[in-house]
């Protein structure tokens, strides 16, 4: 039987006796220093750093190939096995990669991927293509899936959306007699060990398909036009620094790379396969590339759906509450600058409200004629606009006397700009402010926005969102 140098080398290298303290502790300081910049160290890390102290992820085993990590781009050498489908022919805006195995109950890949399509507009199917891994080592099982697959997807496939591959065993590293780290029995270290391989190859193969990945799971289904809402997203995103957006808050779920990252992701998890659970790992990687936080928007885009998980058959209930299946309309929040003349609580600081993120901005106690202000980077027509103040555990910091009004005509230096006319479109009822076809009641193209305070207030204020969606001007 075929192996890889790479998994030999693990092989022998399991043989060796514990590293010592010392060496773990050089390692550590070692990998960090690779990653993470000087002079700081990631609030949200501090809990990873904790649990790796107890769970070292036997980094002496690793130290070389860590280096070579760090720049690198290059796929890993696996012969795939196209069950269906062919190499596409063009490369794609985004890549949905799910990894399947045989369930002792239920099934829910066929739903999943019918999920995808469906929830799609033509126009969409148009820039994703779908990569089905069945990652079982059992080929009557495979052979069947594919044949439903087949049936039921047979356009797809045909049109190039659609492929579905396969591993062969001989590829996979030693997956019994590995370490039992938190104390999980001898099955479950094996079952999340071969995951990791399995999603390893999934994202080796997916490199190169599309500019951006997602992840998914074989259990899962989906908003509708959600790769417009990932779009949308993605170019709200553009000139900043990000490894992961996250489109749901469970597991692994709705999880999106650039596709540039993906081989470096693969080894990654192959070098850390027997250590901890593929969620865990996909955080080490994402702070490790010295991402700051879980950068994750709301509404989710997809939930997950099964009963029983593919470990045995348990029951598996979770489910995202964020999650919107109809009707989902993210805004499009277009670029501008953000100022208000509030005293701002600690890091709560305004471009916190004008986000997708789960974050928002907190003042401390405003007084009449204060103002949260935003100057667009460029003339716009607006459609809808929509705020909310207050957190469900803090409702009574809402801005309980305020308006909201649009202007034009910028005046001012580009740090202190603001518009030299504006127009109320109305006030703040219970906290909220929402208006529709604001295109039809502002006769001109709005370079600012802004949130006044109309009478002063004892409670500090949140602003939980500011959500703008526009609309295009009659020549475009």
């Amino acid at each position: 039987r075929h192996n890889l140098k790479y998994f030999d080398k693990m092989r022998c290298l399991r043989k060796r006796s514990a590293v010592s303290f010392l060496g773990i502790l050089v390692v550590c300081l070692l990998f960090m220093n690779l990653y993470i910049e000087d002079g700081y160290v990631l609030e949200g890390d501090k809990q990873l750093i904790r649990e790796t102290a107890t769970h070292q992820l036997n980094p002496e085993r690793y130290v070389h190939s860590f280096k070579d990590l760090s720049n690198f781009s290059g796929s890993i050498n696996i012969s795939y096995r196209y069950l269906a489908g062919t190499p596409l022919p063009r490369k794609r805006y985004l890549t949905i990669g799910l990894s399947s195995v045989k369930r002792k109950k239920g099934n829910y890949l066929l739903e999943t991927i019918k999920s995808i399509f469906e929830q799609s507009s033509y126009e969409e199917l148009k820039e994703i293509a779908v990569v089905v891994q069945l990652a079982d080592f059992d080929s009557a099982w495979c052979e069947g899936m594919v044949q439903d697959i087949s049936q039921k997807f047979a356009h797809h496939i045909i049109a190039g959306r659609l492929i579905v591959i396969h591993v062969p065993e001989e590829y996979y590293p030693v997956l019994d007699g590995l370490k039992r780290n938190y104390n999980d029995p001898e099955d479950r270290v094996k079952f999340r060990s071969k995951q990791n391989v399995d999603y390893a190859f999934l994202l080796n193969f997916c490199a190169n398909l599309s500019d951006y990945y997602v992840m998914l799971e074989d259990d899962v289904r989906c908003s509708k036009n959600f790769l417009t809402a990932v779009k949308k997203v993605i170019t709200s995103r553009e000139g900043t620094y990000w490894v992961t957006l996250e489109f749901s808050k469970l597991g692994y779920i709705g999880k999106l790379y650039h596709s540039h990252d993906l081989p470096r992701l693969a080894h990654f998890l192959l070098m850390f396969y027997q250590e901890m659970p593929c969620d865990w790992l996909l955080i080490h990687f994402r702070g490790l590339l010295a991402q700051k936080e879980v950068i994750r928007f709301k509404p989710s885009l997809f939930q997950h759906m099964g009963y029983y998980s593919s470990y045995k058959g348990a029951e598996n209930k979770l489910k995202d509450d964020d999650f919107e299946e109809e009707s989902f309309d993210i805004p499009d929040n277009p670029p501008a600058n953000l100022h208000t003349n509030m005293n701002v609580f600690e890091n709560y600081e305004a471009s916190k409200a004008y986000s997708s993120i789960d974050e928002y901005f907190w003042g401390k106690a405003p007084s009449t004629g204060d103002f949260y202000g935003i100057v667009f980077e460029k003339p716009i027509k607006i459609s809808k606009i929509k705020v909310v103040t207050g957190t469900e555990d803090r409702q009574n910091d809402i801005l309980h006397h305020g308006a909201l009004e649009v202007g034009e005509k910028i005046v001012g230096s580009k740090k202190g700009r603001q518009c030299m006319t504006y127009l109320r479109l109305g006030e703040f009822k219970n906290g909220n402010f929402e208006i529709t076809d604001v295109e039809h009641k502002v006769l001109f193209d709005i370079n600012c926005m802004r949130i006044l305070v109309t009478k002063s207030q004892k409670e500090w204020l949140i602003i939980k969102s500011i959500s703008v969606w526009t609309s295009q001007t009659p020549n475009q």
